[in-house]
């Protein structure tokens, strides 16, 4: 009994130094970076952004695998099953880990209890843009136009896309009566709802639809041709590749602000030797001139580096999108 007792004693005094070794040793075998879209949009493109310098920095080759459907969901719930060895990263974003929320309280994984997140990645604006036939110049005259005409503009959407969700924010902040008018006709917009971005995209271009909200590194090339005509930008700063653009916040409806972002998280129960030497290698990418370079060439803001910021980031849009989508009632396809 002694010998048996003492036996199990050192085997486990010596476990413990041996996994704390095996998590120090992080990567010794391929990394897998789950992004729950298909490959070729904005998702696909930041994945691939980070996993370059990972395979770099880690010294392992870090793998992109896209799992798309259901607005990103699919492929997210599917990341939160994984072991959280640290050997799958999860690309988190605004749909799958924000709006989703808002749409459906079911979705089978909570992404404030279920991820630990660890470092945004990008941060865009959507653009307010029209369609040169048009006779809107300025964000001011569609607005105007709209509260005077109720319900004779449309504009087009993808379901719980970033922009339908910009647009749902913009209805609802330009519908409040201005200060001392109890009545107003508020903003009342058809929407036309499109299967895919492309479609959507197409029937703007070709003036079948006035007007959407556009992620901005989409528009740049149309924008640039003359194709699209951008009333306004939706972060709270103007955006470098349109100096020009005013944002909503500064035209008439303050800390208005509707992103596109994305950033990688690890899963829940994964070792904290491993969650902080990603974060480490996380920071030293985010914060390098190349990646600077490369983002913001595209229009895109690099974000504050750390776990912290983009927690609490995280947090405040699930808050945000929630109750945009609650007002506007709006249901999951």
């Amino acid at each position: 009994m002694f010998r048996r007792t003492f036996v199990g004693a050192a085997a486990s005094m010596t476990a413990l130094p041996w996994s704390a070794l095996a998590q120090d040793a992080w990567p010794t075998k391929p990394v897998k970076i789950i992004c729950p879209f298909p490959a070729g949009g904005t998702s696909d493109v930041m994945a691939r952004l980070v996993a370059e310098p990972l395979t770099k920095e880690l010294g392992q080759q870090v793998i992109v695998e896209n799992i798309g459907g259901a607005g990103g969901t699919i492929g997210t719930l599917r990341a939160s099953k994984m072991p959280p060895d640290g050997y799958t990263i999860v690309q988190t974003g605004v749909g799958q880990n924000a709006v989703a929320h808002g749409l459906d309280p079911k979705l089978g994984y909570d992404s404030m209890k279920d991820f630990i997140h660890i470092a945004q990645v990008h941060t865009g604006p959507n653009l307010l843009v029209v369609h040169p036939s048009t006779p809107f110049k300025t964000f001011k005259e569609l607005v105007d136009y709209v509260r005077a005409n109720p319900g004779k503009l449309n504009y087009g959407y993808t379901h719980a896309a970033s922009g339908h969700m910009a647009m749902e924010l913009l209805k609802q902040r330009a519908s409040e009566c201005p200060k001392g008018e109890k009545d107003c006709n508020g903003f009342f917009i058809v929407g036309i709802p499109y299967r895919g971005g492309g479609p959507l995209l197409q029937d703007l271009l070709g003036g079948q639809i006035p007007l959407i909200f556009i992620n901005q590194d989409v528009a740049l090339q149309h924008v640039k041709a003359g194709k699209l005509r951008p009333l306004a930008c939706t972060s709270l700063q103007r955006n470098p590749l349109y100096p020009d653009v005013p944002t909503i916040h500064e035209s008439g409806f303050p800390n208005f602000q509707a992103l596109s972002w994305s950033g990688m998280s690890l899963i829940k129960g994964t070792p904290q030797p491993i969650v902080d030497k990603f974060e480490a290698t996380m920071k030293k990418i985010m914060t390098s001139g190349d990646i600077k370079q490369k983002l913001e060439a595209v229009g895109f803001v690099v974000p504050p580096p750390g776990a912290q910021a983009y927690t609490q980031f995280v947090k405040s849009e699930i808050d945000l999108w929630t109750k945009v989508i609650k007002t506007a009632g709006i249901k999951p396809e």
